[in-house]
């Protein structure tokens, strides 16, 4: 018995999303498609911003942040999830797994935080404009993405930190594509409730807080724009439901997953595939094909682009 309580798992099995070898080549080439134009969106996103200088605002310097953070959260389990499905038996090391949940975290976190600073961005915009360029100047935007990587990282390290003191002597199978503490904890051979509630009201309280402000902030500037104009409104009512749009695909799925104690649900990996792999390629499209200013941006940019490549032939 000894024996078995000091054997560490070394590795874990993921059961993916299914186990029908047809179902697996038909994710791998819609997911494979999704991944790439996720990444390529959210380049242009950020491209357009740094060579636009009307574009160097404190909307759009965090917009560019946000892009580069739904690079690395996708980044961080689609290219496993799309190996896992090419391979019969999908495995992933103990220090792999620990560093994936550690960065799947952090790189949530810090777009909640993005997120809810940006509601906050619009706010100031809208409710209290001749204010604006003092509250929101770029050294405090460099200040305020600096504190959410900070604030990121502190929650990451708290989660990965109440995984990993937990011992795992077996069983090793992930009812899962990716590792995320709530389902690896329950794979630890001994009681984790405790942990468990720790856990939600570390994740369940950041993402519900946060969901509250950015609601609250959202409501005082609808509230607000009575008394815009016409014109005004029109701009400022295009930001906003924008933001909110990718608000409520992004916080939806973290509550719904991590604002409760050890339960799950059918619908969990669908929920997760969503939070994971869509919401990141969403962002992109909501925030080009809504918004004229960078449509416009991208427009320039490619004509420059057309313009520089004539000028070397």
């Amino acid at each position: 018995m000894d024996a078995v309580n000091q054997t560490r798992v070394t590795e874990f099995v993921f059961l993916g999303l299914t186990d029908n070898w047809v179902l697996e080549l038909l994710f791998f080439v819609t997911f494979s498609i999704t991944y790439t134009l996720t990444l390529l969106g959210n380049i242009l996103i950020v491209v357009t911003i740094v060579f636009t200088p009307r574009l160097h605002t404190p909307m759009y310097f965090f917009l560019s942040n946000l892009s580069l953070i739904d690079i690395c959260h996708s980044s961080v389990t689609v290219p496993k999830m799309l190996e896992g499905f090419l391979l019969e038996r999908k495995t992933i090391s103990f220090d792999n797994c620990i560093a994936q949940l550690f960065f799947l975290h952090l790189f949530a976190c810090a777009e909640i935080f993005l997120l809810t600073i940006m509601a906050y961005d619009r706010y100031v915009a809208i409710c209290t404009p001749l204010h604006y360029a003092i509250v929101m100047n770029m050294k405090i935007c460099v200040r305020l993405v600096f504190a959410l990587w900070l604030g990121g990282t502190i929650h990451s390290l708290a989660q990965t930190f109440l995984t990993i003191r937990l011992p795992y002597c077996g069983p090793n199978v992930i009812d899962s594509y990716f590792c995320d503490v709530p389902p690896v904890i329950k794979l630890a051979c001994t009681d984790t409730y405790l942990t468990g509630m720790l856990i939600v009201s570390n994740s369940g309280t950041i993402s519900l807080t946060c969901f509250l402000a950015l609601v609250t902030s959202y409501t005082i500037i609808l509230v607000s724009l009575r008394k815009q104009s016409a014109e005004g409104r029109r701009k400022a009512w295009a930001t906003c439901s924008a933001h909110f749009m990718v608000v409520a695909f992004f916080f939806g799925p973290c509550i719904f997953l991590y604002s409760r104690p050890d339960t799950s649900f059918s619908i969990d990996k669908v929920v997760s595939v969503f939070y994971t792999v869509v919401t990141p390629l969403l962002n992109p499209l909501i925030y080009t094909l809504r918004n004229e200013e960078v449509k416009s941006a991208m427009k320039q940019l490619r004509e420059r682009q057309v313009v520089f490549v004539k000028s070397c032939t």
